[in-house]
């Protein structure tokens, strides 16, 4: 939900997202987090080794930056960056291969994933992966919602209801698509040879969740038909193919330009200047440190209002307070359980951010009545219901 409260915070932040080295902060990030320019931080494993760690590092850069968008990548399966402390996510493959069940097992897993984030002060999480499943990219693989454009786009809508019903904003990712090309962008420059008639045929997916989607991530892919460019600096496939045929107004990421299919012989700045100049509303810059404050120092970049309403709407919503039904208003403390999904099998254990309570304690709230506003008819309709404590979304 877009507020004036996070417009005003929006306007204070910039176009750069960086990164840090360890798990508290230096004098010299602090810097870095203080720069104008400065606008998102992505986290990563080496950030992390508790969830009440995690918390006291998210307190810190909130405390340094009030009001920067605080990002990992944090999907489930082989990508997830947090593990003690929070639940086992399991791959995207293994919840869409659940039959009947996938459509309820991924909303349970964008629930999960995005409850347990926030409560640990994480913002958002770069996800769904809209790549198409073709048996050909390794680094993509059962990171994918599906083998086909119908199937990703039916499983990323129950993933990002999860996301929604907690609160969170999302991130599609990898524009135009990354499951063709087999080479790995972190390492090398992937090259997609496929015609332009079957590249719009991946591309179709963010036609269809356009209107559903709040950011999406550029893909370090080279297509052929697209005059050999790289997704994340071809102005064709960012202003003229994504924003004004497919009609998507969110906010454009791009992926980190540090990667190797990224890279080119180009120095840092001239990158992050070719990003933004074909369509990229934010750039992504991890791993080296001095390349981020070359960047920061030398970045031409003008503030429009459209980036900031695009930033502010992945500000994580703020729920209203919970109505429990039933309770006179001058009772005791409110004490209220949140209805939430139950699809994932299994997840018995409280973790350490308190997004599930035991058996025994749901017994003793008795599942008390509450409605929950904000929350769609049609997520949670894809979801069992159960409940938990309502610290994860305070």
């Amino acid at each position: 939900m877009l507020t004036p409260k996070k417009l005003a915070l929006a306007h204070t932040l910039g176009p750069v997202v960086v990164d840090i080295a360890g798990t508290v902060l230096t004098e010299h990030e602090i810097r870095r987090l203080e720069h104008p320019m400065t606008g998102a931080v992505i986290l990563f494993t080496r950030n992390f080794t508790s969830a009440e760690m995690l918390r006291a590092l998210c307190g810190a850069i909130h405390a340094v930056r009030p009001g920067i968008l605080i990002t990992v990548d944090h999907e489930g399966g082989r990508v997830q960056r947090f593990r003690e402390g929070f639940t086992e996510m399991p791959s995207m493959a293994a919840c869409r291969a659940a039959g009947d069940q996938a459509q309820a097992r991924l909303a349970a897993a964008g629930y999960v994933l995005a409850s347990e984030l926030r409560a640990a002060g994480v913002d958002m999480t770069f996800a769904p992966v809209l790549d198409i499943d073709y048996g050909r990219s390794a680094v993509i693989g059962n990171r994918s919602l599906g083998s086909d454009r119908d199937e990703v786009e039916r499983n990323a809508r129950a993933l990002m209801s999860g996301l929604r019903l907690a609160g969170m904003a999302n991130c599609g990712k990898h524009f135009p698509g990354h499951g063709w090309a087999e080479a790995d962008s972190h390492v090398a420059c992937p090259t997609d040879n496929r015609s332009e008639a079957q590249i719009r045929r991946d591309l179709s997916i963010y036609r269809g969740l356009a209107l559903e989607l709040e950011s999406i991530m550029t893909a370090h892919v080279a297509y052929q038909c697209f005059d050999g460019e790289v997704a994340t600096y071809s102005p064709r496939l960012l202003k003229t193919i994504l924003r004004e045929e497919l009609g998507f107004s969110g906010l454009i990421f791009s992926d980190d330009l540090s990667m190797k299919g990224a890279c080119g012989d180009e120095p840092p700045l001239v990158r992050a200047q070719k990003a933004l100049a074909a369509g990229c509303d934010m750039v992504l810059h991890c791993n080296h440190p001095e390349e981020a404050d070359e960047i920061l120092a030398g970045l031409e970049w003008s503030r429009t209002p459209a980036f900031d309403e695009r930033l502010a709407r992945l500000k994580p919503r703020v729920f209203s307070r919970w109505k429990r039904c039933g309770r006179n208003r001058a009772g005791s403390a409110q004490r209220s359980s949140l209805p939430i999904l139950r699809a994932l099998e299994p997840l018995e254990r409280v973790t350490d951010a308190g997004a599930f309570c035991e058996k025994e304690q749901c017994s003793k709230a008795k599942a008390d009545r509450i409605s929950l506003r904000g929350a769609r008819a049609d997520d949670l309709a894809r979801i069992k219901l159960h409940c938990v404590t309502p610290q994860i979304l305070q």
